[in-house]
């Protein structure tokens, strides 16, 4: 129906948040949500003018024109809406900034290497006092999981990344039975840890970015892995409530290396605009 999967990914976030405010009573504020929507939209707009302009003065070619990724940032900003709290709107308007900054500034060559949702969710974390992420606001009802599943499992489909959502559920899921067992616990005890709605939202639409992941399946799926790893630990034995955030931003430039070392065509979206 829609041109580009990314409308899809659009459509069903937006979903998740109409459906969390709804059901789960969270502390959204409809204004801080605006916000990071504007801002998102607008920083994307002034930095690519920027690299437009930029491009326009260093070199001779007459091709180069402005390209505004409204898709992209306005993902951003869902995701953003979707995971992280604040009290003030200076808070959202930081982390927002920097969300779509880090693509600009993080990359090499074309390919940015960190998630921008993800890196403005630890930017915020970090400099501010008043943001913070509620792991478990989508507690842990079947239907969620469900719901995540179907609608994940068809954008994932289109752009062929299952492998890493694969690779990094088994992983941690493996890890996390181990424990379990060692302990003594019940299994409903690992059960509830794993339906975890914001675990699986991760899982199927964080993790999995096609443009800022390894592009070669086999790194995707030892990024993914090592991913899974830094989580437990974090989770287990450092006891950080976020510890899948703070995973993916401390290993987002292990991307690199697995690029240079399996190379891999970049995945390109069907509309670069």
């Amino acid at each position: 129906m829609f041109p580009d999967i990314r409308d899809y990914q659009i459509l069903f976030l937006s979903v998740f948040l109409i459906l969390g405010i709804g059901t789960r009573d969270w502390t959204l504020r409809p204004e801080l949500i605006l916000i990071a929507i504007a801002t998102c939209l607008v920083t994307q707009w002034i930095l690519s003018l920027f690299i437009s302009h930029w491009s326009l003065v260093t070199t001779t070619a007459n091709d180069n024109k402005l390209t505004f990724n409204f898709r992209s940032s306005l993902i951003t900003a869902l995701g953003l809406s979707l995971l992280l709290r604040a009290d003030h709107w200076t808070t959202m308007v930081l982390a927002a900034t920097t969300a779509i900054s880090s693509k600009f500034i993080f990359k090499i060559g074309d390919k940015h290497f960190f998630n921008p949702a993800n890196f403005g969710i630890i930017s915020a974390l970090s400099l501010t006092s008043d943001a913070w992420v509620s792991p478990g606001q989508w507690g842990d009802e079947w239907w969620y999981g469900l719901l995540f599943f179907g609608t994940g499992g068809m954008i994932l489909q289109k752009v062929g990344r299952w492998d890493t959502t694969a690779a990094f559920l088994s992983a941690y899921s493996l890890l996390e039975a181990v424990r379990n067992i060692w302990l003594g616990w019940t299994w409903d005890v690992y059960l509830h840890r794993l339906m975890s709605g914001s675990l699986i939202l991760f899982a199927l639409f964080m993790v999995t970015d096609p443009r800022s992941i390894p592009n070669a399946p086999i790194g995707r799926i030892i990024w993914a892995v090592c991913i899974a790893i830094f989580t437990f630990i974090l989770r287990n034995y450092f006891f950080l409530s976020t510890a899948v955030f703070w995973a993916l931003f401390v290993l987002a430039p292990l991307t690199v290396f697995l690029d240079i070392i399996w190379f891999s065509p970049r995945f390109f979206w069907q509309q670069e605009n």
